[in-house]
């Protein structure tokens, strides 16, 4: 999504590529690390903006209320603006995953890669899946992950490649720039099947909750359209349990009456 902005002093970028011993530390390593640093086990309510930059249709800003339980992954996304969009909601539960428009009253049962009030978001991006779930690390020709030790800027980070082991993913080939340090995610390319770069997202800032690191703040470029940008800000994070009744469709209802 959708998820990601290039910064300015990311704009050049000074790498000192080093390539790592399989022996010292692999992929799968690195990847275990970043879900134990992240991975959220509580429920979640948060404000979400997106600014989104599109060259033909200028600046346009989506702000949302999102609902996510951890014990099944069901989810609630309630619009506040613009003012078109208030009152529409997406709810997700089970297999199930319903548009509520608030005008007509109605929902309508649609798929995960749903846009989410015509943004660039999509409703899988809101799901709580695994990487390690969703891709492992490539290897080249001597079976030897595609690892290194590099320079993002002034920080050390491990870059590696990434290939979809499951079908239903945006971009079956990811390239991750992680710190080496903390092992949080930094930089990320995604590639089409013919090895298109698509889109770049730029992590610029985490927070801590609960003793995990939550990136409150990504911008994505899109490479295939040139000038499209969205930035993704995350704010006003709780991890109270939420109530069973709001992951209903008459909550939903009635949050716009």
């Amino acid at each position: 999504m959708r998820k990601k902005i290039l910064l300015f002093f990311f704009i050049s970028l000074f790498i000192v590529v080093n390539r790592v011993d399989a022996e010292k530390i692999k992929i799968s390593d690195i990847l275990q690390k970043i879900e134990e640093t992240m991975e959220m086990t509580n429920d979640i309510t948060a404000k979400v903006m997106l600014t989104q930059q599109k060259v033909e249709q200028g600046v346009k800003i989506i702000e949302m209320i999102y609902y996510r339980r951890d014990a099944d992954d069901s989810f609630l996304i309630v619009m506040t603006a613009p003012e078109p969009e208030k009152g529409n909601g997406y709810l997700r539960v089970g297999d199930n995953f319903w548009m509520y428009r608030r005008n007509t009253r109605t929902f309508q049962h649609i798929n995960r890669d749903e846009s989410i009030a015509g943004s660039d978001a999509k409703a899988d991006d809101f799901e709580k899946r695994k990487l390690t779930e969703l891709y492992e690390g490539a290897r080249d020709e001597q079976g030897n992950d595609i690892l290194s030790e590099e320079k993002l800027g002034n920080i050390p980070v491990y870059k590696f490649e990434l290939k979809a082991k499951v079908h239903d993913v945006d971009y079956p080939k990811k390239i991750y720039w992680i710190k080496k340090d903390d092992y949080l995610p930094l930089k990320e390319e995604s590639y089409s099947l013919s090895g298109t770069l698509m889109e770049t997202a730029y992590f610029l800032k985490y927070v801590t909750v609960n003793n995990r690191f939550v990136p409150v703040k990504h911008m994505y470029i899109d490479e295939f359209e040139k000038g499209n940008k969205t930035l993704v800000e995350i704010a006003n994070i709780s991890t109270k349990a939420l109530d069973d009744k709001i992951f209903t469709k008459a909550y939903l209802e009635s949050l716009s009456k």
